[in-house]
């Protein structure tokens, strides 16, 4: 596929998130849960400590910028926005696909530049498990790596993505063999998330088994990519196709919990439909170590560092003010506060 498609479809891309279009009909799960109310706790609010530990680097909380950009021209000013957004408040950096750039299109900033920008971040490299039977392999994910200096390598799996895609990857034979084989060949952790649609406990258990530094899990109830593909479709019958969708997937708060009940020891990274800190702290409650947010953001990516940076600051405060209502005086402790479903 020519560079031009692929920057114009991830353009197209861009504009239906910022239109509010393609979102997931099923809710993420995080509203199933109330946190025990604690009216007398017995810390300062300021030094609760939100700090977690992510690819040997201490993050001043546990988020990531689980980054959504376009073509070059808008991508390159988000990608530095979020680089400088992330280095200012501590916390880490996934970057979008790099395939076109990998494949000799414009970089849209993600090069050294970015790296220059945050040189304190944990920064994590992209690139699709499909292109992985389609020419992709160690040396394109070594690219991937180096042009950005990354600290770790994701590789997103979007089935339902490519299903709806009008042009999408829908071989997907051998995939699973080729992505064990970059994880075993590559010298650099490699985690492997979702898109929207959620990681079973059963996907995790293989992906973990696999070698794969860590999971995130990335469940339905933020962005659905297949309504997404949907709506920048041209053929009624395609976007009948992905209509069918709306509600496909396993809620985000449920994929985090089971993932954690299967692996007790793994780094697993929840998203999807993390709508605030208090989202967050449920996430890390139900068993993330990290948790990403994306859609929620890129408006604030499309302005400027300061509107990112005061984004974050929020989502933080609404975190360190559920550990003091919980009584938790770090983020370790939060994982052990009570939690109670209200289903």
């Amino acid at each position: 596929m020519s560079d031009d498609l692929i920057l114009g479809r991830k353009d197209q891309h861009l504009d239906v998130v910022l239109s509010g279009g393609g979102r997931h009909a099923r809710s993420s799960g995080f509203d199933d849960w109330r946190f025990v109310h604690e009216a007398l706790p017995d810390l300062d609010h300021a030094k609760i400590d939100l700090g977690a530990d992510f690819l040997g680097r201490r993050l001043q909380a546990p988020l990531l910028i689980s980054a959504m950009t376009g073509g070059p021209a808008r991508a390159e000013a988000i990608n530095a926005r979020l680089a400088e957004a992330a280095q200012h408040l501590g916390i880490a950096l996934a970057v979008g696909s790099q395939r076109a750039a990998i494949e000799g299109g414009a970089s849209g900033g993600l090069d050294r530049a970015l790296r220059d920008r945050a040189p304190d971040t944990p920064i994590l490299a992209n690139i699709g498990a499909a292109q992985l039977t389609r020419g992709f392999g160690v040396e394109q994910a070594k690219r991937a790596l180096d042009m950005i200096g990354a600290d770790a390598l994701v590789v997103h799996l979007n089935p339902l993505q490519e299903a709806c895609q009008p042009e999408g990857d829908r071989d997907w034979w051998g995939v699973g063999a080729a992505l064990q084989a970059l994880i075993r060949d590559l010298d650099a952790p490699v985690i492997v998330k979702e898109t929207g649609a959620g990681i079973s406990a059963v996907t995790a258990q293989r992906l973990i088994a696999m070698g794969a530094a860590g999971v995130d899990v990335a469940g339905a109830g933020g962005a659905n990519w297949g309504l997404i593909e949907g709506e920048r479709a041209t053929d009624p019958a395609d976007k009948a196709h992905a209509a069918a969708f709306a509600a496909w997937g396993i809620p985000s708060a449920r994929a985090i919990a089971e993932a954690r009940n299967a692996l007790p020891e793994a780094l697993i990274i929840g998203s999807g439909g993390v709508r605030d800190g208090v989202d967050v702290a449920k996430a890390v409650r139900l068993g993330a170590d990290v948790v990403g947010m994306a859609s929620g953001v890129i408006q604030a990516a499309t302005e400027s560092t300061e509107s990112v940076v005061a984004h974050f600051q929020t989502v933080i405060r609404q975190l360190r003010t559920v550990c003091f209502c919980t009584n938790a005086a770090s983020v370790a402790a939060l994982k052990r506060v009570p939690l109670l479903s209200v289903k």
